[in-house]
């Protein structure tokens, strides 16, 4: 073989072997089956983080099946064991060290938010698929949907205040707008919920299991230009069943459950650690181990951040979605400003370091050092971390929020009105347990675990009234939840 032609070979050998051998995948994968449109999170390495990247994928896309007329159905999921594990908040982090890239850590979140408004602005069915890791930004993704399905893989967590920031897209929406306190209390532990837990609080509007969703979605993708009812009566079909009968998965009912709305009812988070202190010499034991345990969470988080979340979900039992994304974003632009070292802290301490033990050097370190002064740099219009603040800047787009709890289990509200006979389907007479089951399983098409929700309620609320006569037994409502003796 002549020279030429040798040295020609080989450098075309050598550029073959250093080629990358393939792409890298894309972050987001889209399809379209029929009339539905479907958006997979594809970052499984990272547990499907959002970065700036994937939103810049998605909201265009969005924007696009939102006024779409061939597009009739929305579905969101993730690859491998989570949904969405969060934002990426170590880069955010990196960016707000540096006053160079600072403003753009604050942009992220401005992103950030902006998909998560234009998501719950849809007019057509968005169904999100919760099946594994759901937190923090995986919250804000599917917490607009319509239709939340969980599955026995989902883990359900706001666990912002363990590395030193807020609960934010939109959380303190839908958080506050939960039964009772447990908003508040997902919110300040970071605790979380598992499977049909998730459910049965409300998190998830329905739970079927994992294995199920690929035919889900096939069925689905069969209908045309389906109603929301529709799909919803899709979804039911492919249900879960209880493994127990009149029983909840979650840990957080009964006695327990009175304890936590007692014990977070408060405005101050010393009154709330006060009450936790007393419950953890309760007599009853399950009061007394979950009081424990919750006050060793709470002094593992940021006291700043607890401070700053609770004034942020209790301001946001009374906004619009949109008004507490534009308080949660001046929140985070405050911390990217430097209104508290301890976002810093907790993300190096927590994703970067990987300490699996211990408490970080939190700063101020006690409750009692963070100041009203210093929660109001977070959220006063003076503060001097929020005067060079740009304005949130999210899509101007036509449709309104959906009810959060539209498909989901009956709320303790609604179970309140229809014993006090205020409820549209109650009537002006006294009800029975077994009547108030049957209304509501009358109004769900008897929805799976609505008995299991009635019972537990009712126990926990009502109080029997005997009317004498051997026949009927009342129930009566107790406005002021009390706490077990």
């Amino acid at each position: 073989m002549p020279p030429g032609i040798t040295r020609r070979t080989q450098t075309i050998a050598r550029h073959i072997m250093t080629k990358p051998a393939s792409h890298e995948p894309p972050l987001v994968l889209f399809e379209s089956q029929l009339s539905i449109r479907t958006f997979k999170l594809n970052r499984p390495e990272k547990l499907n983080s959002l970065n700036e990247s994937m939103i810049g994928l998605v909201q265009p896309k969005i924007e696009f099946w939102k006024n779409s007329e061939l597009c009739s159905v929305i579905w969101g999921s993730g690859e491998g064991r989570a949904f969405c594990a969060g934002g990426d908040v170590e880069t955010v982090v990196h960016d707000a060290t540096d006053p160079n890239s600072r403003n753009k850590a604050i942009e992220f979140f401005n992103k950030e938010f902006a998909l998560d408004y234009l998501l719950s602005t849809l007019d057509k069915p968005y169904i999100a698929i919760m099946d594994g890791i759901t937190m923090g930004g995986g919250v804000g993704l599917s917490a607009p949907a319509s239709f939340r399905v969980a599955t026995e893989n989902t883990v359900f967590a706001m666990p912002e205040t363990k590395i030193g920031y807020c609960p934010d897209v939109g959380a303190n929406h839908y958080l506050s707008r939960l039964d009772g306190q447990l908003g508040t209390y997902l919110a300040l532990t970071g605790d979380t919920l598992t499977g049909r837990a998730v459910y049965e609080h409300g998190l998830a509007t329905h739970y079927i299991p994992s294995r199920r969703i690929p035919i889900l979605l096939e069925s689905i993708s069969a209908l045309e230009n389906p109603t929301f009812d529709q799909v919803n009566d899709i979804i039911e079909e492919h249900r879960s069943e209880p493994e127990q009968s009149d029983t909840f998965a979650s840990p957080l009912v009964g006695p327990v459950r009175a304890a936590l709305d007692f014990a977070f009812s408060h405005n101050k988070v010393e009154s709330i650690v006060e009450d936790l202190n007393a419950l953890a010499g309760h007599r009853d034991p399950l009061i007394s181990h979950w009081a424990s345990k919750t006050l060793e969470s709470l002094k593992l988080r940021s006291p700043t951040s607890l401070k700053v979340a609770l004034r942020a979900i209790r301001l946001g039992k009374t906004q619009s979605l949109i008004e507490a994304l534009e308080m949660e974003y001046k929140i985070a632009a405050a911390f990217c400003n430097g209104a508290s070292p301890d976002f810093e802290t907790g993300v190096n301490f927590v994703l970067v370091e990987k300490i699996k033990t211990g408490r970080p050097n939190w700063s101020p370190a006690t409750l009692e050092e963070v100041s009203d002064k210093i929660v109001d740099r977070f959220f006063h219009e003076k503060s001097p971390y929020l005067e060079t603040v740009p304005e949130f800047k999210h899509p101007f787009t036509s449709g309104e929020s959906r009810e959060y709890v539209e498909y989901a289990l009956p709320t303790e509200t609604a179970i309140k009105d229809m014993v006090t006979g205020e409820h549209p389907h109650g009537g002006d007479t006294g009800i029975t347990l077994n009547e108030l089951v049957s209304s509501f399983e009358n109004i769900t098409d008897s929805k799976m675990g609505v008995r299991e929700k009635i019972q537990e309620v009712a126990a926990r609320r009502c109080e029997l009234i005997d009317n004498a006569d051997g026949n009927r037994v009342w129930l009566k409502w107790i406005h002021n939840a009390q706490l077990p003796e």
